[in-house]
Parts: structure tokens; C-alpha cells; sequence
């Protein structure tokens, strides 16, 4: 596993990162559907204003005035449609008490708005009344048109999503299924035992639900191992993951809830476009590193001169850390110990504060310098681990790289946090920093960031890093 060879296995990418970037299974599917309804929502409406104001009884009436305040109003109904989920599939689209109160919020709001910003009333309020009505008729009904046209549609075997349900023969929960075989929103391509997300077989699996352009996934969740991997796995793979429900308890990261039936299904929806974040990860780390180590070269200077002064030896120090899928890479800082401090380690074991023993922390170490308390305090020593950034070594945020002595003590479950590329801050510095005094607690944290990880995490994580760093939280 340790090795400082580059092997097949080194060139993987991050667990995060797609093979290449692509759009999401079925988004054509989704996207018409949303496109079609909002179109014909706002010809409705504008409908419903034109009768409205032409039966109605108007005080004043302008073109200029009727135009913007249709156009004001039928954006207004249209955007609050799509902010109480009246536009997704399902249950939802058939809302019908939800699209009366969203009406009627618009038509409020286009009241209020009347009479706030015009001396003069332009319209009356049975034109406002008049509107409500025609327009709560229009589109309910057309969404009841609607509904029937895509199930007859459906019906005829066409515009479904394409399906695969993976789930052993003793885990089967027959009711689940036959309700997915009812939906003809569902097209099943087929059915599959939880052997085929082992090692072994996991890439010939993706690689068939590629080729017959399956949308979604549903999975069996008690059944499957290494769980982590596999949503990672279907996340970049552009196909929606769905969990067939259980009694089990779990935890699923970037999961929602959605309704199928009158049955919750754990979803894990994969990204609009494939691949895009983790990209986007790596030029922020490029271009911020690169940043960085132009405008703190100064500093680096500075830090050299003190090192240099203070203690004899070299000014920077080189270890050898376990990066991405185990391998080594030699990791930069400034020198904040003695020359010898790796041999001087052996005899310090019995004092090694950690309660695991996974990896060393001794709060006053005597091999630490005068200017390394200094540069530890505010952690400049981590600095030049910003050229293993700009390389690709490492990355601005995720979990600490650690020396061969710690990896060598993992436990089986503790190499997952290998499949992530290492960083300089993650949430576990964040958390604590060196008040953490078990390893295990360290690893739930890194555990929580690759489950959960995003590129809004990793601002949050950098911000918190700086204010940790300036308030010494934690610090030796």
C-alpha cells in the first residue's frame, strides 16, 4: 500500500473527481418538463390579466401600465411556483391547493404593489378579483390536461426514466418493488444482486448502466458494502442514487427525501454537471496557491533568515507523508525542530499524548526550537506546503496528510480518507486542532468532510481557518 512508486492504482483520481464531465442522466427528461410547464403557466396567466382587465372595471387604463403589470405579475406567480416546488415531478406538480395559494400570493403582492407605488389606482379591485378567479381555473385545469396527457403518454411505454434495481433475493422488499413496476414513470431495464457493486464487478456495472442510459438507481442500502464508495461512485457517474426503504439506520451524504407513491425514498441526486465541482476545486487551489506564494514571498524570506539564526540546520523540513491512494510524497515545511527530532521520537513514544497512539502529539515537545513555538503558534510553518499545492500533491482543504509511522497503525476503515487528496486545512483542524486527542474522533471529522464535501465547505473550512489560526485555538 506504501509505496513511492507511481503505480496504476496512483493514477486514480480523487473519489470525488469524474472520469470526465458530463450532464446529468434524464435532465433532458426533467428539463422539458419544467420548461413546458412554465411556458404554458405564463400564457395562462397572461390570459387571465388580459380578461381580467378587459371585463374588469378599470379607473385608469394605459397599454404601457397593462403590459408591465402583466409581465410584473406573470414573472411574480412563476417564481414562487418554483420556489414552493411546483414545478418538480410528481405529487408536487399536482398541487392543486398549492398553486391556489401561490395565485393568490401573487395577486396579493400585485395589489399591494398598486397601491404602494401609484398615486392613482390604475385597476380596480374586481379586476384583481376577476384575475384571481380566471387564472386559478386556468391552471389547474391545464395542469389536470397536463397530467393526463403525460400518463396516456407514459402509458405507451415513452418519456419514462429509465431504472435499475440492484438488491439481493433475501433483501428484496416485494411491496417496494411491484410499487416501482406500477409507476409509469419508471421504465426497468433491469434487476441485479448487490455482487455487482463488488470490486470486481463495479466497473462493468457502470460501464452497462452507461450503455443503456440508465437515469436512476435503486439500491437495496443494507445489502451494499463499502457504502461511501458508492455513492461517490453514482454521484459522478451522472446517475441519480435511490435507496429501497428499511428499517436500518444510515447516514447518506448530499441525501434528500423524495416521494414516490405514498413512500419516502433516500435520494442522493447527482449534480446538473458531472465532474464540474472537483475541477473547479483544483483551479481554486492553482490559482490561490500561485497567489499565495507570489505575495508572501517576502515572508518566506523573513522566515528563513529567523530559522537560520536561531538554530543550526536546514531552513526547511522534508518528511515523507502517505497523499492519494497511498502514495508517498515528500511534504514541505519550515523547520521547527531540532536536526534530529525523528530519531529523538523513539525514546518520546511513552510520552505521546495521543490515547490511540495513531499518530504523535506531546503538547511541550523538547524538540521543538524557540522559533518553532513562534511559527507552530500560527501555523507559517505550514506555508511551503503551498508549493505541494500549486504541483497537485495536496489541496488547500481536506484531510491531513500524515508520516508512515501513523499510516502503518490504520485500521482497514481508516484508508478511505486516503481516496481524497490530502490538504493543508480540513474540518478536523478547524474542530480542534491539536485538542483532539484521539485519533478516532479525528477520522469522523475527515469522515464528515469527504461525505459531505462540497466547494462551499471548503470556503467555510478556510474561513474558520483563519480565525482559528489567529486565536491559537488548540495550538502546540
Amino acid at each position: 500500500m506504501v509505496s513511492s512508486n507511481i503505480s496504476i492504482e496512483s493514477l486514480k483520481p480523487d473519489l470525488r473527481s469524474a472520469k470526465s464531465v458530463r450532464i446529468q442522466r434524464g435532465l433532458f427528461i426533467r428539463l422539458m418538463r419544467v420548461v413546458i410547464l412554465m411556458f404554458l403557466d405564463a400564457i395562462f396567466i397572461s390570459f387571465a390579466w388580459k380578461l381580467a382587465v378587459l371585463y374588469g372595471t378599470s379607473f385608469k387604463f394605459l397599454s404601457l401600465q397593462n403590459l408591465s403589470f402583466m409581465l410584473l405579475n406573470m414573472s411574480l406567480t412563476i417564481a414562487i411556483f418554483y420556489t414552493t416546488s411546483l414545478y418538480k415531478a410528481g405529487i408536487y406538480r399536482r398541487n392543486y391547493l398549492g398553486i391556489i395559494k401561490a395565485i393568490s400570493l401573487s395577486s396579493l403582492l400585485l395589489l399591494f404593489i398598486d397601491f404602494l407605488y401609484k398615486q392613482n389606482s390604475y385597476f380596480s379591485y374586481s379586476t384583481f378579483l376577476l384575475y384571481w378567479l380566471l387564472s386559478v381555473v386556468f391552471v389547474c385545469a391545464f395542469r389536470s390536461l397536463f397530467n393526463f396527457f403525460t400518463n396516456f403518454v407514459r402509458h405507451k411505454g415513452a418519456i419514462r426514466h429509465r431504472i435499475f434495481i440492484i438488491a439481493d433475493e433475501q433483501e428484496k422488499e416485494p411491496y417496494y418493488i411491484r410499487l416501482l413496476e406500477r409507476q409509469n414513470y419508471f421504465a426497468i431495464q433491469g434487476y441485479a444482486n448487490s455482487k455487482c457493486l463488488d470490486l470486481a464487478n463495479r466497473e462493468t456495472t457502470f460501464e452497462y448502466l452507461r450503455s443503456q442510459n440508465i437515469d436512476e438507481v435503486f439500491v437495496s442500502w443494507d445489502t451494499i458494502k463499502n457504502r461511501l464508495f458508492l455513492c461517490w461512485y453514482f454521484y459522478n457517474a451522472g446517475i441519480t442514487l435511490r435507496m429501497l426503504p428499511t428499517m436500518s439506520e444510515f447516514s447518506l451524504p448530499k441525501s434528500t427525501f423524495d416521494m414516490i407513491g405514498e413512500v419516502f425514498y433516500p435520494t442522493i441526486p447527482a449534480p446538473i454537471i458531472v465532474g464540474s465541482d472537483f475541477w473547479m476545486k483544483r483551479f481554486f487551489d492553482l490559482c490561490f496557491s500561485s497567489i499565495l506564494i507570489f505575495l508572501l514571498f517576502p515572508v518566506y524570506l523573513l522566515i528563513a533568515l529567523i530559522i537560520k539564526l536561531d538554530s543550526p540546520g536546514p531552513i526547511f523540513f522534508r518528511q515523507k507523508r502517505i497523499g492519494l491512494h497511498g502514495k508517498e510524497f515528500q511534504i514541505w515545511k519550515f523547520r521547527t525542530m531540532v536536526t534530529n527530532a525523528e530519531k529523538i521520537q523513539a525514546s518520546l513514544e511513552a510520552k505521546n499524548e495521543m490515547k490511540d497512539g495513531v499518530f504523535f502529539k506531546m503538547k511541550d515537545d523538547p524538540r521543538i526550537t524557540r522559533v518553532g513555538k513562534f511559527l507552530r503558534l500560527y501555523s507559517l510553518d505550514e506555508l511551503p506546503q503551498l508549493f505541494n499545492v500549486f504541483v497537485g500533491e495536496m489541496s488547500l482543504v481536506g484531510p491531513r496528510p500524515l508520516p508512515i509511522r501513523d499510516v502503518k497503525k490504520f485500521k482497514t476503515n481508516h484508508f478511505i480518507r486516503q481516496e481524497v487528496l490530502p490538504g493543508i486545512t480540513g474540518l478536523w483542524q478547524v474542530s480542534g486542532r491539536s485538542n483532539i486527542d484521539n485519533f478516532q474522533d479525528a477520522f469522523k471529522l475527515d469522515m464528515d468532510y469527504i461525505e459531505n464535501w462540497s466547494i462551499w465547505l471548503d470556503l467555510k473550512i478556510l474561513l474558520q481557518t483563519f480565525k482559528v489560526v489567529l486565536q491559537k485555538t488548540g495550538a502546540h
